[in-house]
């Protein structure tokens, strides 16, 4: 999937543009998604991409070419595409490894039964696995990680955003991201953002500190404007 461009979200000036990131995951559909939630999607894609698996020259040359924004986001995405531009594939696959596979366990475990139980395979992985079913999604036969891996999540909330899954309403994704990744995601990122494995995956990691900030800020908003109505 290939998009012209499309403002940052929580970004005020108009004019202030971020590329689009290639490979966001849109399962081919055309819906009407508008600009602040095609910024969404672009953003979980993004993050899901770089930490599904070991990313290639292509990724690094789509991120080294990413601008845009305001504020805290526009600074994180700065830094993920200096850091990209100046990073040698084969040494990001070592920086993945020594991450999430290592000798036995990786310096960090990214995923949400790990985190918010210290075991894999948990109650929390037992709720996705019921949601995953309420809404529609099928886990992909090839894939052998539990569900509850931070780039699958964040390949659902794309999904769910664009109305590949669930009924299209905007409280889907909402209740999705409060019930799965809320609980977690701030500290894995957190974590993640402090590492010393080179530059790219602590950069990565500031980004999706930042934006999973921001997605808890506007999905409070939200909960507030639904009691109201």
């Amino acid at each position: 999937m290939m998009a012209d461009e499309f403002a940052v979200p929580g970004d005020d000036a108009a004019g202030d543009r971020l590329t689009e990131m290639q490979d966001a995951p849109t399962g081919g559909a055309d819906l009407d998604v508008g600009p602040e939630d095609r910024d969404r999607v672009a953003l979980y894609g993004l993050l899901a991409s770089g930490l599904q698996g070991p990313v290639g020259q292509d990724w690094l040359d789509v991120v080294s070419g990413l601008s845009g924004g305001a504020g805290d986001l526009a600074d994180a995405i700065a830094a993920l595409a200096k850091a990209a531009s100046e990073a040698d594939p084969k040494k990001l696959a070592r920086d993945y490894h020594d991450l999430f596979i290592g000798v036995g366990r990786g310096e960090l475990v990214p995923y949400g039964s790990y985190y918010l139980t210290g075991f894999l395979n948990e109650k929390p992985l037992a709720l996705l696995r019921q949601d995953m079913r309420r809404l529609g999604m099928e886990r992909d036969p090839e894939v052998k990680e539990p569900e509850d891996h931070i780039a699958a999540l964040c390949q659902m909330m794309a999904g769910l955003i664009e109305g590949e899954f669930g009924d299209g309403s905007a409280t889907a994704p909402s209740r999705f991201f409060r019930a799965h990744l809320a609980t977690w995601a701030p500290y894995f990122f957190k974590d993640l953002a402090a590492t010393d494995s080179g530059a790219v995956y602590p950069a990565l990691g500031r980004l999706g500190q930042v934006f999973i900030e921001l997605e808890d800020h506007a999905d409070a908003l939200f909960a507030e404007r639904r009691g109201a109505v």
